[in-house]
């Protein structure tokens, strides 16, 4: 998942948009939706993870375990993944391994926001 896609979800879950999280951090109109193709400073996306209130490491897709999960948080997750993975197929096709992370990341975030609105 995308700087972008994560900094999306995180603002979309707190019910504002990208550009509300750019006129609350002073970050110049359109910024953020330009993080894909261009390197941000390190100190904005400092200001963004601090804002949303995940590590840096969460927002850049270094580590997909929010800063506020507990360690049995990661568990209970990890357990849930286990139980519940499936083969992943269409029309007989199998997908990629590329394709099957992306089914697994997006299941994570699920379950990560799951967990989040619970606490």
């Amino acid at each position: 998942m995308s700087i972008v896609a994560r900094v999306k979800d995180l603002v979309g879950a707190k019910k504002m948009t990208i550009a509300e999280l750019e006129r609350n951090l002073g970050i110049s109109s359109g910024q953020i939706r330009k993080w894909d193709t261009s390197k941000p400073s390190i100190e904005k996306v400092a200001l963004v993870a601090n804002y949303l209130g995940v590590s840096t490491d969460y927002l850049i897709g270094v580590t997909n375990v929010p800063q506020w999960a507990t360690p049995q948080d990661v568990l209970d997750i990890e357990r849930a993944l286990q139980l519940n993975s499936t083969v992943v197929a269409y029309d007989g096709i199998e997908l990629t391994d590329e394709e099957k992370e992306q089914v697994d990341t997006i299941i994570r975030g699920v379950l990560w926001k799951h967990l989040k609105n619970k606490k």
